[in-house]
C-alpha cells in the first residue's frame, strides 16, 4: 500500500510540474473583491485546482461524514444504555 501511493505522490508531483512547465504565460486575476497580481498560468491553475479539491472536501465532510458520526455516537450512547441481553445457547 505504502508503493502505491509513493506512486500515486510522484504521478501527481509530475503532472505539477509539467503544467508548471507547459503554461508559462503570465496571467493577472481578477477576483471581483480583490485582485491576484501577476502569476504563471500553471501557477494559477496548481492554487485553483488544490482550492477546489479543498472546498470539496469540506463540502462532504460537513454533509455526509459528521452527521454520520452523530448518528453512530448516538446509536453508542443508546447500546450502552440499554441492558444487555442474556446469552443463551442453541436450543436442541
Amino acid at each position: 500500500m505504502r508503493v502505491i501511493r509513493l506512486l500515486i505522490a510522484l504521478a501527481c508531483l509530475a503532472a505539477g510540474a509539467i503544467l508548471g512547465a507547459l503554461n508559462r504565460q503570465i496571467v493577472s486575476i481578477d477576483l471581483g473583491i480583490g485582485f491576484v497580481p501577476a502569476t504563471s498560468l500553471g501557477i494559477a491553475l496548481i492554487v485553483a485546482l488544490l482550492l477546489g479539491a479543498l472546498i470539496g472536501g469540506l463540502a462532504i465532510s460537513a454533509s455526509v461524514v459528521l452527521p454520520l458520526r452523530r448518528r453512530l455516537s448516538r446509536a453508542e450512547r443508546a447500546a450502552s444504555a440499554a441492558p444487555a441481553a442474556p446469552l443463551t445457547g442453541p436450543e436442541v
